[in-house]
């Protein structure tokens, strides 16, 4: 029911969600190690939602007979310069997780799978939200990163960022 090609590309996909999930836990575990465990938490929510992602795709590529082939993981960076250093990394990686499902569509488009192409429409609309928060969270770590008390506050924001499970339909 799906062809190699797009197989492949969804397991690279797979491996690209699970590696999210360490790149985010590294960065929860830096600002843990500052003391700062709302941002802590927050980035912790982004790496279940990452591994959620990951298991979406499993459990697809599986529904539709294709070849599921766990990838290798590369370790991700522990050491970064600062909040804002991470927030704007956050950023950058979720464009890249973007452009990558996009591929997938445009290459599902192009032999007309049209259940890959279904599918992967649920991560566009949650690549769309990510990138713009994302993006928010950058604009608001630079107004606060000099500002304890302003710093205090964001990091409570972020304390309240609870992890919810997609619905599954």
């Amino acid at each position: 029911m799906i062809s190699e090609k797009i197989a492949t590309l969804i397991n690279e996909q797979i491996a690209h969600e699970q590696y999210a999930a360490q790149y985010y836990l590294s960065m929860s575990a830096w600002f843990s190690g500052k003391d700062l465990d709302g941002i802590a938490n927050y980035f912790r929510v982004q790496s279940k939602e990452e591994l959620m992602h990951a298991d979406k795709m499993f459990d697809f590529l599986n529904d539709v007979g294709g070849d599921i082939i766990i990838g290798e993981i590369a370790k991700p960076p522990h050491e970064f310069e600062n909040a804002t250093d991470i927030f704007e990394k956050a950023l950058e990686h979720e464009k890249k997780v973007t452009r990558s499902i996009f591929n997938i569509v445009k290459n599902a488009n192009d032999e007309g799978d049209f259940a890959t192409t279904s599918f992967m429409q649920w991560f566009i609309n949650e690549q769309v939200e990510e990138e713009a928060s994302a993006s928010q969270y950058v604009t608001k770590i630079k107004m606060v990163c000099d500002n304890p008390s302003a710093l205090y506050l964001f990091d409570q924001e972020l304390s309240q960022r609870v992890f919810v499970p997609a619905a599954t339909a």
